[in-house]
């Protein structure tokens, strides 16, 4: 009977790895409606990043319920059972927290821009818009800081 609740267990798993990382292009629902400052700047240089890869506590978790389903089924008894569900339990935490880890790791550009009044600020994200060095970006500064192409008429 409890065999069918783990396909259940594992697609949460999956859908644990499958967020997506920040980008200059999508905001959340709750960043929506707030005011941001502008500023105008030059791409002076780029450079690839590794970024660390995210702990949410969903990886752990879902690798914890995971483990503890499996771990539940080992031994003959009621005893051994709740062992081996304590067991996979924390066996399965720390696989699940490695997982979220390693699949939420990748890279993004380091951007260093020289914004119009002189000053020189260093913005990490995705370069989806393919940016380049010399380009004229908009700083945007937010909760969040993103940098776009600069689209304005000058």
């Amino acid at each position: 009977m409890r065999l069918r609740y783990i396909p259940l267990v594992l697609a949460a798993l999956a859908v644990a790895g499958c967020q997506t990382g920040p980008s200059a292009s999508s905001y959340q629902r709750g960043q929506m409606m707030q005011t941001s400052s502008v500023q105008k700047g030059r791409i002076l240089s780029m450079r690839v990043v590794q970024t660390g890869g995210e702990q949410s506590g969903v990886g752990i978790g879902a690798g914890a319920v995971a483990g503890g389903v499996a771990g539940s089924y080992l031994g003959g008894g009621g005893r051994a059972n709740a062992l081996g569900a304590i067991g996979g339990a924390l066996l399965g935490g720390v696989a699940g927290a490695a997982t979220e880890s390693a699949v939420t790791e990748g890279s993004a550009i380091e951007f260093i821009v020289q914004m119009d009044n002189g000053s020189t600020v260093a913005i990490v994200q995705s370069n989806e818009q393919q940016l380049g060095v010399g380009e004229r970006v908009l700083i945007l500064q937010g909760r969040d800081t993103r940098l776009v192409r600069d689209t304005t008429i000058r």
